[in-house]
């Protein structure tokens, strides 16, 4: 039963899709819901890569087809993510006092530091996707990509890493991934998107961009730590977000 209230917790929580709710959620069914979040994903994914295919077939712009994308995965995810990094952005400037960062990332509305980010990595994210879409093969790996940036829930959620309160949506999930299994999942990862790589012409870009994602994870992670005492639920919809962010980039590279 725990792979299955997994699989049902994270298809839940990470898109719009409607499933039961699973029967219980504790630590260990929250470990397992991270490290398949890629997989829980798949009908985002595949919602991308269909957004693409028929912007190619109708002559969509690059651009504009990058922005239905960036539509659709908000879409798919109540804006969840962007919530999430617009909240870390303004919780990590809010004030030098662990606390008053908390409460502003709990209770506040959206402030310059997290407009500034949500437009920064959105921008970023449709600079990357418009290029990919340019590719014949474009369209499945967009999709692809889209599913490995959840990877990083894995990462964040590893043993370690401590929660920044003793409540809110995250706290169940933080902490929860065995560090053998977050390792496990970012080298499957890793393996998928370098054949989403050669599919562009270039698998050592995309191997380098699974690296570049592992390394801003852990920055982020290392900075809310020293800055907050910890992660929430935010800091996750922030790493996913920015995640993507330089997988697309590095894929354009390819």
């Amino acid at each position: 039963m725990t792979v299955r209230d997994a699989w049902l917790l994270a298809t839940g929580t990470l898109t719009a899709v409607r499933v039961p709710p699973p029967s219980r959620v504790d630590g260990r069914v929250a470990g397992v819901a991270m490290v398949l979040a890629p997989l829980a994903v798949l009908p985002l994914g595949l919602a991308a890569a269909a957004v693409v295919l028929v912007a190619g077939w109708v002559g969509l712009p690059p651009l504009a087809t990058a922005y239905v994308v960036l539509l659709v995965l908000a879409l798919g995810t109540r804006a969840f993510h962007w919530d999430g990094l617009a909240d870390t952005a303004d919780g990590l400037t809010a004030s030098y006092s662990p606390a008053r960062s908390l409460e502003v990332m709990r209770t506040g509305p959206v402030g310059p530091a997290g407009v500034v980010a949500v437009v920064l990595v959105a921008g970023l994210q449709a600079a990357g996707l418009a290029a990919v879409a340019r590719h014949d093969h474009g369209w499945w790996v967009v999709g692809i990509l889209v599913c490995a940036s959840r990877a990083s829930l894995a990462l964040a959620c590893v043993r370690g890493v401590p929660a920044a309160r003793a409540d809110g949506l995250g706290v169940t999930h933080v902490g929860s991934v065995p560090v053998v299994a977050a390792v496990g999942a970012l080298l499957v990862t890793l393996a998928v998107v370098g054949l989403a790589g050669h599919g562009l012409g270039s698998a050592w870009s995309t191997v380098l961009g699974v690296v570049v994602m592992v390394a801003v994870v852990l920055a982020l992670l290392l900075r809310c730590v020293r800055r907050l005492g910890g992660i929430t639920g935010d800091v996750l919809g922030a790493a996913v977000e920015v995640s993507l962010a330089v997988l697309v980039l590095a894929a354009a590279t390819a």
